[in-house]
């Protein structure tokens, strides 16, 4: 299994998650929102 205990938590995961990561994500997923609302129009 992949699944580790000591990693899966956004608190105390030893520095395995970097809310920092999460901005780039968020855009990312919003690009094709983006795009779908600008060829709608």
């Amino acid at each position: 299994s992949l699944f580790d205990e000591s990693i899966a938590t956004f608190e105390d995961d030893a520095g395995a998650y970097d809310q920092k990561d999460a901005e780039g994500f968020i855009k990312l997923n919003a690009l094709r929102l983006k795009i779908a609302g600008k060829k709608k129009r």
